[in-house]
């Protein structure tokens, strides 16, 4: 039995632990999923352990709950402040990811790194029959995967990291140039204008129009 959050059975017997989706801007709090499948025939999985990395510390880790699993934040001191180090699910009694399933457990992160290109998250998958796989090889030069590789969550240019000059950001939340805003603001302007000026035209034609029939009514008496 199983009360795991997003469970499904889907043959996942050649799956990895991996963080989903795979990627978020650099200097930001994101929401992740760690994705645990269950790849043992025979047991359950029932703790699962994510390692944060110290080389880029996280001080805010927050734990979605999820039925039937326990969830603990472990921190430790860092550079005279707190970061968390790990992230613990333990399953209550007889709660297991069971065969051919999969879990996900899903946490808010942040502030992210800008420093780097990507985290790597090592996870330990624990079964109910004592095994022990640790998802912890590094993402391999020559770009090979390797045999446990560790979750990777990709770093990518927060928005608005780009080289632009003199842009700004419209109501839309779209990019634009500096150049372009100048010749709006111009054209903009000029509308005004004529606009004011067609009100004043309009306005002389309505007094004449006015007077010409006051004459005429004057000439009849």
């Amino acid at each position: 039995m199983t009360s795991a959050a997003a469970l499904f059975t889907a043959g996942l017997a050649s799956a990895h632990v991996t963080v989903q989706p795979g990627e978020a801007a650099k200097g930001s709090y994101t929401k992740v999923a760690f994705r645990v499948p269950n790849e043992s025939s025979t047991a359950g999985t029932v703790k699962v352990e994510v390692t944060l990395p110290k080389d880029y510390p996280l001080t805010s880790v927050r734990t979605k709950a999820v039925p039937g699993w326990k969830a603990s934040v472990t921190k430790v001191k860092s550079a005279e402040k707190e970061v968390v180090s790990t992230i613990t699910w333990q399953a209550d009694s007889g709660v297991r990811i069971n065969p051919d399933e999969f879990a996900e457990f899903e946490v808010s992160l942040g502030k992210l790194p800008a420093n780097t290109d990507k985290l790597v998250l090592p996870a330990t998958q624990t079964y109910d029959d004592g095994k022990v796989v640790k998802w912890d090889a590094p993402p391999a030069a020559d770009g090979q995967e390797p045999e446990h590789p560790a979750p990777v969550l990709k770093l990518t240019a927060a928005a608005g990291d780009g080289h632009g000059h003199g842009g700004a950001t419209t109501a839309a939340g779209a990019k634009t140039d500096g150049h372009k805003d100048a010749a709006a603001s111009g054209t903009d302007t000029s509308a005004r204008w004529l606009g004011g000026a067609g009100l004043a035209v309009g306005a002389l034609g309505l007094g004449f129009g006015v007077g010409a029939i006051l004459r005429g009514r004057r000439s009849a008496a």
